[in-house]
């Protein structure tokens, strides 16, 4: 088997040799004994240079074929490991935000991730604020209201009183329009029991201090 092995193998050694000399043709050949020994010819310097050349004849065409053909769930597939790989680089960027997993980065990274940490800061300071300031105009608005609605129920309240002050005063002034009393008989002379009687009245008039009595 071994002797066989040997003219087979020196056969096409010599005619690839043949080939490439004769037909000026771009040869490579690899043989692998039983034993794994490797024997190689090629007709320029390199074997892999032919290698190459054949994986880009062959493989090319194929992926042009391929990309042709490429279904729907070939294509979602693709994005969904561009989704993942950027779900993986935000998870790693969140934990090196956090201080987690620093040592494999450079200077020049930690330097831009403190950047980002200052500006974050800054930004919320900020917000927290303008919340603060909102929430202070709030109050002072409320309390306005309330000073305004106490300010209208006290003057509601002296309102009040003063219309109850003038009930109480106005009693005393109907008495003032009352109609006086008078005989209606019409008695001409002079009549003593009469005069002593007006003059009771007009000199109890004036000692009230309504109406004197010689105006009556």
């Amino acid at each position: 088997r071994q002797v066989t092995f040997a003219k087979r193998r020196n056969g096409l050694l010599k005619k690839a040799y043949e080939l490439s000399v004769l037909c000026e043709a771009e040869v490579a050949l690899i043989i692998f004994s039983t034993r794994g020994k490797l024997y190689e010819f090629s007709s320029t310097s390199n074997t892999l240079k032919t290698l190459e050349r054949y994986q880009k004849c062959s493989y090319g065409t194929l992926e042009v074929k391929q990309s042709g053909r490429d279904t729907n769930e070939e294509k979602f597939y693709r994005e969904y490991l561009k989704l993942k790989s950027k779900y993986e680089s935000l998870q790693r960027y969140q934990r090196h935000l956090l201080g987690d997993e620093l040592g494999p980065l450079n200077i020049d990274e930690l330097e831009h991730l403190e950047l980002q940490l200052d500006t974050s800061l800054k930004h919320i300071k900020s917000t927290r604020e303008k919340l603060w300031i909102e929430a202070n105009k709030g109050l002072e608005r409320k309390l306005e209201e309330i000073y305004a609605e106490n300010n209208l129920q006290q003057s509601w309240g002296g309102g009040g009183e003063q219309s109850g002050a003038y009930s109480q005063q106005h009693p005393q002034t109907q008495g003032f329009f009352q109609p006086l009393e008078c005989n209606s008989t019409l008695q001409i002379g002079y009549d003593p029991a009469s005069s002593s009687q007006i003059t009771g009245v007009t000199s109890g008039q004036n000692i009230n201090g309504i109406v004197p009595g010689w105006m009556l």
